[in-house]
């Protein structure tokens, strides 16, 4: 398969099976021409047509394999696109060229078998010139990163992470070299099927974990908050080669190995490639593979345990110790958080819940962090109340003190929390997956939060109308308490009773009929599945389900409740400093705000495009609570397409 013009070629190993295959053609030829040369020697009066029929078949042969010859170096094809020009050609009309071509392609189809072994028993890609449609991620990139620069990417990434990124970015499906006949879909199961023996052949040291001392408990305080000490993550990584290869040989048996082995060998040794036989081989070696990883993340790995600590910490499972975190951390939420540290301020009532609420018996709690990621301080005309936390000055706020009116307390939306994530479970918690628990997580506790403040606000107004009852008893002189100031403060605390009635509901909502019931969903399908990809699936649909129905992926409805959170703690600050006339026409103002927000919530959650659709199959139960007495219904109607007058605070929520 030499270029005549001398031209440099590609090494191909592609092409040397079709070039052997030739030759097993050629040596056809070669034997006719020996065997008419001692007919025609032994023959006392040679005949030309001896000679004719003898060779009459290789003229049909010989110049058509010579086209196809000059088209491959013209083309320069190799690797799966030869063995698609190869299939190509099998569908003729001329049943001893057929037979011919088909004799090559099955030599092409040797080495891709050989391939596939390596790929679907060992883990291994052996593919050193790029013929392979399976092909490393590192290739498409390598023209992009130089050397140096690659060596320094990887001297940097941990074992864990090499596993990872081998997993997610390390190898794809190369469409240049996937042959026509077989599918896309069978090329993922091969992929897919190849990834997880490599993984199971080659486990992280991090795997040792299952054999690592259980009686070690968890420190309160900092130890708790911060996560595995250094000498637990060292005395992990000093497991042993032997160690990695005996638990290697544990996750994948080697009676497994020599299954998947026996039928690619079968297809190996049939003369024709037969789709079907194909893909249902693929299939069976795919269901095997994805068993045992199975095996791998749900029971070695405690896939469920860390599912439940998900939901404890980023589903706010836990109620009781974000409640002591936001009430200890609720005068500090009141300024705006201070560029350099308000990670580590956060950090004191974070601690303090943890040990408040977190038993040692909670072994998950060490991989759960609190971060503030990206701080940005926002123009707002929301006047923040005037009481400092201790240990808060007007220097350590980091503005002036005549700024701090115009701060926007939002910087606290931000709050984030960050899981680690050890091998394997990396192959199940992609940073896509820990991204959407965080986006939940962030509503969630801005939700708490404004649930909390409206409570507080109650209490607050209830000890101080105890107060002033105790001093009006005592006859207190000089007291400028007014006989009318409960009278005043009446129509407020309707407001804050219809708002903490909506943001009850929704939390219930969330909670009850969203969470709950989904992760039912997701627990049976763990139950009943022995499948990995599977269980991939439905954990997605787990968490679509989650920002569906809690209405994160629609904009409209998002942005209502947003504002509707904001307007309530801006209601619960003016009412705990209200001062003069002025306090009073924004806290109307508020008031009149809320009900035009709330009212187009509820117009827009019962439409038939939301309440009739099934991505919320719990929302009329929603709907029935928030509107059980019409109240919502009522003046709900015409709320989006009418302007009607300002009502006064007094008016507006009779």
């Amino acid at each position: 398969m030499e270029n005549l013009k001398g031209k440099k070629v590609k090494p191909s190993v592609y092409r040397r099976a079709l070039a052997n295959g030739i030759v097993e053609v050629l040596s056809v030829y070669r034997s006719a021409v020996l065997h008419i040369e001692q007919k025609l020697l032994s023959d006392s009066l040679p005949i030309l047509a001896t000679v004719t029929q003898g060779l009459n078949k290789f003229f049909i042969l010989l110049p058509p394999l010579y086209e196809l010859i000059l088209e491959i170096e013209r083309e320069n094809i190799y690797g799966g696109r030869l063995l698609n020009l190869l299939h190509k050609r099998c569908h003729c009309g001329v049943p001893e060229l057929q037979t011919c071509i088909q004799r090559l392609l099955w030599h092409g189809h040797q080495v891709m078998y050989n391939q596939l072994v390596s790929w679907m028993v060992y883990g291994i890609l052996h593919d050193q010139y790029g013929e392979f449609f399976i092909s490393r991620q590192e290739d498409r990139d390598s023209e992009h990163d130089s050397q140096a620069n690659a060596l320094e990417k990887l001297a940097r990434m941990s074992t864990n992470d090499v596993s990872a990124t081998d997993w997610h970015l390390g190898f794809h499906v190369s469409l240049d070299m996937l042959p026509e006949y077989i599918p896309m879909h069978v090329a993922e199961s091969i992929l897919f099927a190849g990834k997880a023996i490599r993984v199971l052949r080659n486990p992280s040291p991090a795997v040792q974990f299952q054999v690592a001392p259980t009686h070690q408990h968890m420190h309160k305080g900092s130890q708790r908050v911060q996560g595995f000490t250094a000498a637990g993550r060292f005395s992990i990584q000093k497991d042993t080669s032997a160690q990695t290869i005996s638990i290697g040989e544990e996750l994948l048996p080697q009676s497994e190995a020599d299954k998947i082995e026996a039928m690619l060998q079968d297809l190996k040794e049939s003369s024709e490639f037969h789709k079907r036989s194909f893909e249902t081989a693929v299939d069976s070696i795919k269901a095997i593979a994805a068993n045992h990883l199975w095996q791998l993340v749900v029971v070695r790995a405690d896939l469920n345990g860390h599912l439940k600590a998900l939901k404890d910490y980023f589903l706010l499972a836990k109620g009781d110790f974000f409640q002591s975190f936001l009430e200890d951390s609720r005068q500090l939420m009141r300024l705006p958080p201070r560029q350099s540290t308000a990670e580590a301020d956060l950090m004191v009532p974070f601690q303090l819940a943890a040990i408040k609420t977190i038993g040692e018996e909670d072994k998950y709690f060490s991989r759960v962090s609190l971060r503030m990621p990206g701080i940005t301080v926002k123009s707002s005309h929301v006047e923040l109340p005037n009481p400092k936390p201790k240990g808060y000055s007007d220097g350590d706020s980091g503005v002036p003190a005549d700024a701090s009116t115009e701060m926007s307390i939002d910087g606290w939306d931000g709050i984030a929390l960050e899981y680690t994530v050890d091998w394997p479970l990396q192959l199940f918690f992609t940073q896509e997956v820990l991204s959407k628990y965080l986006r939940i997580f962030q509503y969630l506790l801005r939700l708490k939060r404004t649930q909390m403040e409206l409570e507080k606000s109650w209490a607050s107004a209830m000890q101080q109308d105890h107060s002033d009852f105790a001093k009006r008893r005592n006859h207190v002189k000089n007291s400028s308490i007014s006989p009318q100031r409960r009278q005043h403060f009446r129509p407020m605390w309707r407001v804050r009773e219809h708002m903490a009635f909506l943001i009850r509901n929704l939390q219930f909502y969330i909670q009850v009929d969203v969470i709950e019931s989904q992760w039912n969903v997701l627990q049976a399908h763990i139950q009943n599945s022995r499948d990995f990809t599977e269980l991939v699936g439905f954990h997605q649909e787990y968490l679509s389900a989650l920002i569906s129905q809690s209405f994160l992926d629609i904009g409209s409805v998002s942005r209502i409740l947003d504002g509707i959170m904001k307007l309530c703690l801006q209601f619960c600050w003016k009412v705990e400093n209200q001062e003069n006339k002025e306090s009073t026409a924004e806290l109307e103002h508020i008031a009149e705000e809320f009900n035009k927000k709330s009212n187009s919530l509820y117009t827009i959650l019962r439409s038939s495009r939301i309440a009739g659709s099934q991505r919320a199959p719990f929302l009329r139960r929603f709907l029935l609570r928030l509107n059980f007495n019409s109240f919502f219904e009522a003046t709900a109607r015409g709320v989006l397409n009418v302007v009607r007058p300002r009502p006064t605070l007094t008016a507006a929520m009779i």
